[in-house]
């Protein structure tokens, strides 16, 4: 057989590299004369460069660039070798895991540094940008990008109103096409908002997640003012603190701009529909398969494209509950538990990749040889 490794990562514990390599390596141990193929997948967040560069035909740059509280770091992009597309992941500039747990600062946290990226990638000649934005560290309504990319803003004094002018927007802008991996549908404020559902993950208490709500109310009344729009209530104006919103509002200044499925957009950068043409098999996975793969999380992705090319297809999960499973088996798709037995969340992300390996082998050891009509 012909078998395709194409895992999420398993989130605090291996990259979506090393489960596919731990995966193929279990498989090719029980089943050595089958041919194993890797394309580690992302929705986005973290992790999304190392998938896309595992396929193959990228560079990866760095460059100077601030993170969440101000400071100078270098941060790694991905620069296409023929040189017209780029990939720009929000969280190793803005993201969540560049601060420890006491430099937590919800109020002061800036993206402005995945702006300084999205600039460089455009100086380098990059037409096509596709921005990872899951994981980030702010609130702050996507003011940092607005800056970095050339924007005026000023607050008229804590908790006032914001003035914004677009006039010094880098012109290069107009010749970009930029793509947003966003797969939450928040809108910027309200009970769903930014600042409600993701501050107190980023350090928040009750009283600052109000603040925050009432501060990104006052920038978005000047953002949509001054780009004469209203992207407030749009389905992903939430994400990363309210880059979405940013972004949806500043879409006229790029020369196209789109909120599209994070996996969905990982996988065009990888060339995922060639390689499972010519699967027999495709084994995908994530940390967790449950009620919430069922709204679009990499396995669910893997398992249509793979119902669609009539290709067979297992996810393998760390844990596996009900709700994933049946989301899975409607598309055709086996849910196959890492651990043959329930273990405590702690041991298995302590475990490393060698409960992958086993379970690689003990997937191939149950395979029959494919005939001709499973591929009809």
């Amino acid at each position: 057989m012909r078998v395709l490794f194409a895992p999420d990562s398993f989130k605090g514990s291996l990259s979506s590299v090393e489960v596919a390599r731990a995966l193929a390596a279990g498989w090719q141990r029980a089943r050595p004369a089958d041919e194993v193929l890797l394309a580690p997948l992302a929705d986005g967040g973290e992790g999304t460069l190392a998938a896309i560069e595992a396929a193959g035909g990228w560079s990866r740059e760095v460059t100077p660039a601030r993170d969440p509280l101000g400071r100078w770091i270098e941060a790694p992009w991905l620069l296409e070798r023929a040189g017209r597309r780029a990939v720009v992941e929000l969280a190793t500039a803005s993201g969540l895991s560049r601060l420890a747990v006491e430099e937590l600062d919800p109020v002061g946290a800036t993206t402005h540094g995945t702006g300084d990226l999205l600039l460089a990638a455009v100086a380098a000649g990059a037409r096509h940008v596709v921005l990872g934005i899951g994981g980030s560290a702010t609130t702050d309504g996507g003011r940092g990008i607005v800056e970095a990319l050339g924007g005026t803003v000023a607050e008229e004094g804590v908790g006032g109103a914001w003035f914004v002018d677009l006039g010094g927007l880098d012109g290069r802008l107009r010749e970009v096409t930029v793509e947003v991996a966003c797969d939450v549908t928040n809108p910027l404020l309200g009970e769903t908002g930014a600042a409600a559902t993701y501050g107190p993950q980023k350090g928040a208490t009750p009283e600052q997640v109000a603040w925050l709500d009432s501060r990104n109310g006052a920038w978005a009344d000047a953002l949509e003012a001054a780009t004469s729009s209203r992207h407030r209530d749009d389905p992903g104006a939430g994400a990363a603190g309210g880059v979405g919103f940013a972004l949806l509002c500043l879409g006229g200044s790029f020369a196209a701009f789109a909120l599209r499925p994070g996996i969905e957009l990982v996988m065009e950068s990888v060339g995922f529909a060639e390689r499972l043409a010519a699967a027999d098999l495709v084994v995908t996975g994530e940390g967790r398969i449950d009620a919430q793969t069922a709204f679009g999380k990499t396995a669910l992705g893997v398992a249509r494209l793979a119902r669609e090319a009539r290709v067979r297809c297992l996810a393998v999960g760390g844990g596996v509950e009900p709700e994933g499973r049946e989301a899975l088996a409607r598309l055709g798709c086996e849910a196959v538990p890492v651990w043959e037995r329930p273990v405590p969340l702690a041991q298995a992300m302590a475990a490393g990749a060698a409960p992958l390996v086993e379970c690689g082998a003990r997937m191939a050891a149950m395979q029959d040889d494919p005939s001709p009509a499973t591929r009809s």
